[in-house]
């Protein structure tokens, strides 16, 4: 069997190593475990440091999943490298899903990058800077969020055939990791202080089949929330097609996993989903939803939208516009169809103007601002359990059960009259409500 030589562009030895991420949850995962693997080498390392350093190798993360997300990936890349030919910098590496997918590309047109590596080029990424790869360090990382959450990552890749989407080309196929690891990595998070585990993956309820021959999603929380110290476990990136209802027996039975779930549901016309090979219908979806919300009826359910994906109709988009105001998501994302090459859809005619796409994505949203603003004035008077986050200027701002970060709703309180700690939960009654925030005071 051939080995890969990896040339190495030498390990720092009174510089560092600054890691930058971009992108989503799973590649801040993936630069933390990078991160632990370089400490573990005993070698330097930041997380985005704004004080560049001469002597300082700068690790790029990037993403390639969308039009918008490729560019700040190309820019970044590019501002580096301009630093390096400066002398401002001693080296740039370039990793992630945008290196994985355009690799010959890239180093054609970006010369001055050391080396580039894919999404699975861990071990390679780390001899290029003479550290290796430590098999013990498995499950041990450096958090680069608030230490009371981590992003937790229990499978890679997709296995689905959904046409627009790039990810099965970047992160290969769906790759399980066994339970006791996961539960080995959940107890090493929580002895440094982490409460909330947020699970990602890029499909969670295919979690298993692979490793145990069933989706065993149910199994995994249950295991997951036996582990002392966490008190929330939050799911997000679940497929419709297959669910397993059995997460939500889980759901009911412990009171650590969240009364949430990030559903991408994409569309809601049968045109555009069987176009878009999600392998579901609009009637399996609206029973779905209802479904859910039977078995666990306070439970919180955020979706993502596609709009302008190729041959939306006017009638097409009118109809999940009517389906998003009947059924009335606690939380919402929608974006405008990229074209990516080498997808299924790319065989397609992109043919919905970009203005007409953005046009759609801005009425969705403001419907669903509305629908946020309704939600929200009937939780005023009600007590919610509230995980502090930060602390902003005279303000601590913090979450509810049905709130993940950076992409839900906050609540807001006074510092001046409430006291709290980042990391901490407290009790809070809701006093004022507004489109995605809520105000209000700790219950004494």
């Amino acid at each position: 069997m051939k080995t890969k030589q990896v040339q190495s562009v030498g390990q720092p030895k009174k510089g560092r190593v600054n890691v930058v991420t971009l992108g989503c949850s799973k590649n801040i995962h993936d630069s933390e475990v990078l991160m632990g693997q370089l400490k573990g080498n005993q070698i330097d390392v930041v997380h985005e440091s704004d004080h560049i350093q001469s002597d300082d190798i700068v690790v790029i993360n990037t993403c390639g999943f969308i039009d918008n997300a490729k560019q700040e990936s190309i820019d970044t890349i590019l501002q580096y490298a301009a630093l390096k030919d400066q002398g401002k910098l001693k080296k740039v590496i370039v990793t992630g899903c945008l290196s994985e997918r355009y690799k010959p590309e890239l180093e054609t047109e970006i010369s001055s990058v050391d080396a580039y590596f894919g999404t699975n080029d861990l071990p390679d990424l780390l001899s290029s800077i003479g550290a290796d790869y430590r098999h013990e360090l498995i499950g041990e990382r450096l958090l680069s969020t608030p230490s009371h959450f981590a992003y937790f990552k229990i499978a890679e890749g997709c296995n689905r055939p959904c046409s627009f989407c790039a990810i099965p080309l970047m992160r290969g196929k769906h790759v399980s990791k066994p339970i006791d690891e996961l539960v080995k990595e959940a107890r090493f998070l929580a002895a440094g202080g982490t409460k909330e585990l947020i699970l990602i993956a890029q499909d969670l309820t295919y979690y298993g089949l692979d490793i145990y021959g069933k989706r065993n999603l149910a199994d995994l929380l249950r295991h997951l929330s036996d582990v002392e110290g966490i008190e929330w476990i939050r799911l997000q990136y679940a497929y419709p097609s297959g669910f397993p209802m059995d997460i939500l027996d889980a759901m009911n039975e412990r009171s650590n996993i969240c009364n949430y779930l990030d559903m991408p549901l994409q569309h809601i016309s049968d045109h555009m989903l069987k176009s878009m090979r999600r392998g579901t219908s609009k009637q399996k979806q609206i029973d779905l939803v209802n479904k859910i919300r039977d078995k666990v009826p306070d439970i919180a359910l955020r979706t993502t939208l596609i709009c302008g994906y190729p041959g939306e109709t006017e009638a097409d988009f009118q109809e999940m516009s009517e389906w998003v105001e009947t059924t009335r998501f606690d939380r919402l994302g929608c974006f405008t169809y990229s074209h990516e090459e080498k997808t299924h859809a790319y065989n397609l005619q992109d043919d919905v103007p970009e203005e007409i796409k953005q046009d759609r994505v801005e009425q969705i949203m403001e419907l669903q601002q509305g629908i946020s603003y309704e939600i929200n004035q009937e939780k005023v008077g009600q007590e919610f359990k509230v995980l502090i986050d930060r602390m902003d200027g005279d303000y601590w701002i913090g979450r509810t059960e049905q709130d993940s970060p950076e992409v839900d709703n906050e609540v807001i309180l006074d510092a001046k009259t409430n006291y709290a700690s980042v990391g901490g939960f407290i009790h809070v009654r809701v006093n004022r409500a507004e489109d995605f925030d809520l105000y209000g005071d700790i219950v004494k």
